[in-house]
């Protein structure tokens, strides 16, 4: 699988032919160290004025770095489809081995700090319903009324439950699970099934 690069992307990774290989690697070095602490400033400030160029400048070729190393590392691409996607960007082979030596040392590190900056959602623990129905009220003697009252027990990412009312009435309900069957029935078919492959 071939990683596509916006033209943005490629106007800020442009800057890295400019300056040396070393510089290239230590550009790496901090893309993946922003990944684990975040962004500082200050270091794009020193960068700028050790290479004499803007900071804006500087910024965006490390911004660029960051998206092409989370992105292949996300996609987990292989080495091959890696170099080919650079290819495109038109470096010279020295700077393509460079970015592709940075992405095969980082990209399991660079996974693990997707997977703890993901959200955690809370899961299903259990579903408690009842059924209740109103045949008359007051001013209509003769009616049919039905409401579903639905308890969801949900299990958060701390090991606590958490619970959410929820009514409906039975038409709303059904088409509710038609839907979902629905759903379910679709990640059957070959094309989720391939896409769930890239996934992993």
């Amino acid at each position: 699988m071939l990683l596509v690069l916006s033209d943005e992307y490629k106007e800020h990774l442009a800057f890295l032919p400019k300056v040396d290989p070393a510089v290239v690697a230590e550009f790496g070095r901090i893309a993946v160290e922003f990944l684990k602490r975040g962004i500082n400033a200050k270091i794009y400030d020193g960068a700028a004025r050790k290479l004499n160029f803007p900071i804006e400048t500087v910024q965006h070729g490390v911004e660029g770095l960051m998206f092409l190393l989370t992105e292949s590392s996300k996609l987990m691409i292989s080495e091959v489809d890696f170099e080919d996607s650079v290819l495109v960007l038109g470096f010279s082979k020295e700077l393509n081995q460079i970015l592709l030596q940075l992405y095969l040392e980082n990209r399991n590190e660079i996974r693990n700090i997707q997977t703890q900056l993901a959200p955690s959602l809370p899961s299903y623990h259990n579903l408690e319903w009842r059924l209740d129905v109103q045949l008359a009220s007051r001013s209509l003697r003769q009616q049919v009324v039905p409401v579903v009252t639905m308890r969801l027990l949900l299990d958060t990412a701390g090991g606590e439950q958490s619970a959410r009312l929820l009514q409906t009435d039975p038409s709303t309900l059904l088409h509710l699970v038609s839907t979902l069957e629905a759903a379910l029935a679709s990640m059957k078919t070959n094309h989720a099934r391939r896409i769930l492959r890239n996934i992993k």
